[in-house]
């Protein structure tokens, strides 16, 4: 019987650890380079369009009749439906959606009595002061940088 050396030195690095990492590495050439065809591509995102919106129409987005949650300030209307938790029916500011927000915020004051009904003409804040005018444009500069804009608010016809 003939043992060639050569076969000693193969079978030497023939062990269970061996194989185990070449099969790790097997494993992970395969997942680099398998192909991308089972990959999940969600569905586009449908754009909102922007529109005017009177406090008739904008009254039916508060979380409860429809899904989405809007918001109007200084006669912008923001889509703030992805906190639904703060806006929605259960949340703090729920007396704001569906309607203009702008004297509460201004105000510091989240009750229903500083809203202004939707049958009423668009609150022009003329009597605010000068402090709540600045928290009113803190209140805008945060909306603009966390919501976006979807419409306008405007007087009803």
């Amino acid at each position: 019987m003939n043992i060639d050396i050569e076969n000693i030195a193969i079978l030497e690095f023939i062990t269970p650890v061996n194989i185990s990492l070449f099969l790790i590495l097997l494993y992970l050439l395969y997942s680099r380079f398998k192909s991308k065809r089972n990959t999940f591509i969600p569905a586009p995102i449908k754009p909102e369009l922007f529109q005017n919106f009177t406090p008739k129409t904008l009254k039916r987005f508060n979380g409860k009749e429809t899904y989405r949650i809007l918001i109007s300030i200084k006669g912008n209307v923001y889509d703030v439906t992805s906190e639904k938790r703060l806006y929605g029916p259960e949340g703090p500011y729920r007396n704001f959606a569906g309607k203009d927000a702008s004297r509460g915020l201004a105000k510091g004051n989240f009750d229903t009595k500083m809203i202004t009904s939707p049958n009423e003409p668009i609150d022009k804040l003329l009597d605010l002061t000068e402090e709540e005018r600045i928290t009113l444009d803190d209140w805008e500069r945060h909306f603009q940088g966390k919501y976006n804009i979807v419409g306008k608010l405007i007087e009803n016809i």
